[in-house]
């Protein structure tokens, strides 16, 4: 599995929305993970909590806990966005606040486990909604592990501020943890500065700019029929060629092997 990771330096900038519409519009397998610490929204939001039982990270993080069986269990926490293909497939974050405490000290096994690229049968890349940094306990190791990460940010000044210093942050961290340089990109969202003008500024290249799209966006916040035409799901499709484009450079520059399909398992 290849990590691709979302995250934001403060508010609500979107990020849940842009990972959920990637997945939603981008062609090839992948698992869609809420690791945000401050809880998952997708389970009750756009799913409208329609599911025969508790399901998501917490679950998987109390069995691996009690008896270390991610490997078993993870498929099975499953939700199918695309029901019966598996193509898309959700692993819910924490909706009971008891389980937080269960997932934090996990964020490495659950980042060792999410870039085996073994794991998938037939192999899945791994969208990670990462919430924001600053909340207790976040997902570092993920970030780390991660060989796209995309912070997420509104076009406005005060945002771009926040963000700045976020860049800084990880910037640091990643250096300090020896991550190969080129992982960080910016993913613009809404109205105001240009692309350019922020990639110059905040000296992080902007992968893309997802635009307001206020009907598209409560559809994925509240539920209802995805319009694959709509603004925000264009493009958020049309995000997936730069970040494939990054991930096979990062792949030919560390010798990464190329996922072969393999025929799923009966």
């Amino acid at each position: 599995m290849a990590i691709i990771a979302l995250v934001s330096a403060k508010g609500s900038p979107g990020v849940t929305t842009s990972a959920l519409a990637c997945a939603l519009s981008w062609h090839r397998r992948l698992v869609l993970a809420e690791c945000d610490p401050a809880g998952g929204t997708i389970l009750a939001g756009y799913l409208g909590g329609a599911l025969d039982g508790p399901r998501g990270i917490g679950e998987l993080a109390v069995g691996e806990l009690r008896d270390g069986n991610l490997e078993a269990a993870f498929w099975s926490q499953l939700v199918d966005l695309d029901a019966p293909r598996r193509e898309r497939l959700l692993l819910p974050g924490v909706i009971d606040p008891a389980q937080a405490g269960s997932v934090t000290p996990l964020w490495q096994r659950f980042a060792d486990f999410f870039g085996s690229p073994e794991k998938g049968r037939p192999p899945y890349d791994v969208i990670v909604d990462c919430g924001r940094l600053q909340v207790p306990g976040p997902p570092w190791p993920i970030l780390r592990a991660a060989a796209v990460v995309l912070l997420v940010t509104r076009a406005q000044l005060p945002d771009l501020s926040a963000t700045r210093s976020t860049i800084r942050a990880i910037e640091r961290d990643f250096t300090e943890h020896r991550v190969p340089p080129g992982t960080l990109r910016l993913l613009v969202v809404g109205d105001g500065h240009g692309k350019g003008e922020i990639g110059k500024a905040l000296r992080v290249p902007v992968i893309g700019m997802l635009p307001t799209d206020p009907r598209t966006a409560e559809v994925l916040s509240l539920g209802g029929t995805v319009r694959a035409g709509r603004p925000l799901m264009r493009a958020a499709g049309a995000l997936e060629v730069p970040v494939r484009t990054l991930l096979d450079h990062r792949r030919a520059r560390l010798a990464w092997p190329t996922p072969q399909e393999v025929p799923d398992v009966v």
